[in-house]
């Protein structure tokens, strides 16, 4: 049996990015939200534009004002009056100065803006009492960037700021990665769905909808193949048909050691190459990892652009399919979807407000609350069992605290390595 770290480590080896040559589409800037951008971005501007005002005031000739003080003003008639957007139509001589606002084109002649606290207009003059340093409140062009030089790389989320970076550069049209495919399958005899009427000894399927969710978050586009019952020719049909066709397959139970656990015979079947069958993880011990080769036959009929699948066998328990998703899942489908680097789940340092218990045997982790409390995270644990099958007390929680092998409880008080699976609570 592998420890987390060992299976982290095969997992994110095997996971090939898609490929640049193959795998990308030019999409608008508009639909560029959470895309991974493809290719290096280069633009024609320089940032800023131009030589620009940083400050309300007047554009000068340092020469003109230095030394100046309260006592002994500078006096210089305005000649221009320069808004945001505007033309200077006037080049500053000796003893003259431009009314200019925040973010204007510096005027021909001038070096440096006097801030307007620190002057007295009088009509068409302007009496300065303090003297700026040289240059003061002006943004030179090119000085955040300059034209030609890479702008943004590729193998970076686009959000908020990249796409304001890109619409600054004019880049209207982007190459990005395609979002990764992967298909999600249920397996067992004992499964409904949400629709379906609940007879005695059934359960309703939540991992699909759950991993559907996750997959969509990640930046993948999920496939929801529905429930395949315990019967190793259907399991094994629909396992053929989602490798053919998804970048990745994500089941959920059957990968244990019972009478009705086929996933792991299947794939080798399927000439599937597995890595991985047990993690030293609470829950999630059962957790099967296996990827698939153009080679193989599972790919000829039909043709498929598939160049190869990986596939993660999750355990059924609902808890351990999400844990397990969150671990190692996410991570293999951030660098597949072309992330060129920070794959890796988002650990975080915490003050634990309650003792947590572990057996020590494998490395646990509990859910609970994560707030961000005057700088520093705090870990509230979830009331109620922490069983592997019990959903409802892991609603509403948005970390993971982490017991190391061989840890069997953190007191109060102590910190504690917690995964980050949603946003922090503020306090």
């Amino acid at each position: 049996m592998l420890s987390v770290e060992q299976a982290e480590a095969i997992i994110l080896e095997k996971v090939q990015p898609l490929d640049t040559a193959r795998d990308t589409e030019v999409i608008d800037l508009l639909e560029a939200m959470g895309r991974i951008l493809a290719t290096p971005v280069t633009s024609q501007l320089d940032f800023p534009h131009w030589d620009n005002s940083a400050m309300d005031g007047y554009a000068v000739r340092y020469a003109d004002v230095q030394g100046c003080s309260a006592e002994k003003p500078a006096i210089l008639a305005i000649v221009d009056e320069i808004p945001a957007g505007y033309q200077p139509q006037h080049t500053i001589q000796s003893g003259q100065a431009a009314r200019i606002l925040t973010g204007a084109m510096m005027p021909a002649g001038a070096d440096t803006v006097v801030m307007q606290e620190v002057t007295r207009r009088e009509g068409d003059r302007i009496f300065i009492h303090s003297a700026p340093e040289p240059q003061a409140f002006v943004r030179h062009q090119g000085a955040f960037y300059k034209a030609g030089e890479p702008l943004l790389p590729a193998g970076i989320a686009l959000g908020a700021t990249e796409i304001a970076v890109l619409a600054s550069a004019q880049c209207n049209q982007l190459s990005v990665y395609r979002r990764p495919r992967v298909a999600i399958i249920s397996t067992g005899d004992e499964l409904v769905t949400p629709d379906q009427a609940l007879q005695p000894g059934k359960l309703v399927d939540s991992n699909q909808y759950a991993l559907a969710v996750l997959v969509a978050q990640s930046g993948g586009i999920p496939e929801m193949l529905g429930i395949v019952p315990d019967e190793p020719e259907a399991l094994k049909s629909t396992i053929a048909k989602a490798v053919a066709s998804a970048d990745m397959v994500i089941s959920s139970g059957g990968v244990s050691v019972g009478d009705y656990d086929y996933v792991d015979a299947i794939l080798a079947s399927l000439g599937a190459e597995i890595h991985i069958r047990a993690i030293a993880i609470k829950p999630g011990k059962p957790l099967t990892f296996a990827t698939f080769s153009q080679s193989g036959e599972i790919f000829s009929s039909p043709p498929s652009p598939i160049t190869h699948a990986l596939y993660f066998g999750l355990p059924g328990n609902p808890v351990s399919s999400l844990v397990t998703f969150w671990r190692f899942v996410q991570p293999a489908l951030k660098k597949l979807a072309g992330l060129s680097q920070f794959w890796g789940p988002n650990f975080v340092q915490a003050r634990s407000h309650q003792e947590l218990r572990s057996d020590g045997k494998r490395e646990s982790y509990v859910w609970g609350k994560l707030q961000l409390v005057d700088g520093l995270y705090e870990f509230d644990l979830a009331g109620g069992s922490h069983s592997s099958g019990n959903l409802i007390n892991l609603a509403q929680t948005n970390g993971l605290a982490v017991l190391p092998v061989d840890v069997k409880f953190i007191r109060p008080g102590e910190m504690v390595k917690v995964l980050q699976v949603g946003s922090p609570l503020l306090n």
